[in-house]
């Protein structure tokens, strides 16, 4: 929807039936808890039908409930607290098995990006990085490990890539500085969304650079900066942001840029190989000696 679904619900408030501002006001109230319960229950708590609440959703909008609660939960993943997302956790979770649970939610998102990454923007992406001539990859606070991750590779495959990582939105635009037509900048950013990431992703875009976007929604605000959008899953699972989605996507392009350069990184890593052996780098296993 081009509004907040909040403020199409204010704005519609005059107009709805008695049944139906029950329902707006709940969800203005009460949206992290609306955000996860069915119509019915929904309807059972403040009081009217299942079908008066689908019928509310399709005025506010959305051509069914399943709609209004998947955007529900898109607000809510960039406005709750860290302790409000504690505490909607301890409350859907109770006693179960979290072990089970999370690694489940984590297998769900993996096949749920699978299913939706549009392929034509992977395929842009993995050329763009490849003709590259200055590679920037950005990832700010708990990202920051997907933006490290594809550096490290990528730095072994490309001469030119730097990975802007600092604590500070100076250092940000002084390690960007150079960053122009012809170069690619490749940001991660997921709920809660930094403000870093979004000011860093235009600048790079203002200088001609070609800007990627790895984020979890066409609505969220790093989308609205790139000129390439890649989309992974990162449902709020807990506290702690799941990133598992998004390494998988990264996994991806890693090997889908190696493939297109496959002589250049062989030759590279037989490079290294030497490298690693002459300078001990890896343990080496010895096998034992038979009895």
């Amino acid at each position: 929807m081009a509004k907040d679904l909040l403020t199409t619900i204010e704005d519609g408030m005059p107009g709805f039936s008695k049944g139906q501002r029950r329902i707006g006001r709940y969800i203005a109230e009460h949206y992290d808890k609306a955000a996860f319960m069915t119509a019915a229950k929904l309807g059972k708590t403040v009081g009217v039908s299942e079908s008066t609440v689908v019928r509310f959703a399709t005025e506010v909008g959305f051509e069914g409930y399943p709609q209004l609660q998947k955007n529900l939960q898109e607000i809510i993943r960039n406005r709750l607290t860290t302790v409000q997302r504690m505490e909607i956790v301890s409350e859907h979770m109770g006693s179960a098995d979290v072990l089970t649970r999370v690694l489940s939610q984590d297998c769900e998102k993996i096949r749920h990006t699978l299913d939706e990454v549009d392929r034509d923007q992977f395929d842009r992406a993995v050329d763009a990085i490849i003709g590259a001539g200055d590679l920037y990859i950005l990832g700010i606070r708990s990202s920051s490990v997907l933006s490290t991750f594809m550096a490290f590779y990528f730095n072994q495959i490309f001469p030119h890539v730097r990975c802007v990582n600092t604590n500070s939105t100076s250092e940000t635009f002084e390690q960007m500085m150079r960053v122009g037509k012809g170069d690619v900048f490749i940001a991660f950013s997921f709920p809660r969304y930094s403000q870093r990431t979004l000011k860093a992703a235009r600048y790079a875009g203002s200088q001609g650079a070609t800007v990627i976007a790895i984020t979890d929604s066409h609505s969220a605000p790093l989308a609205e900066a790139a000129d390439i959008v890649l989309l992974a899953r990162s449902e709020m699972a807990s506290f702690v942001d799941s990133l598992v989605a998004p390494l998988s996507l990264v996994n991806a392009i890693i090997v889908a840029v190696g493939m297109k350069k496959k002589d250049e990184v062989a030759n590279t890593y037989n490079m290294l190989e030497g490298i690693w052996e002459e300078y001990n780098v890896y343990e080496k296993t010895q096998e034992k000696p038979k009895s």
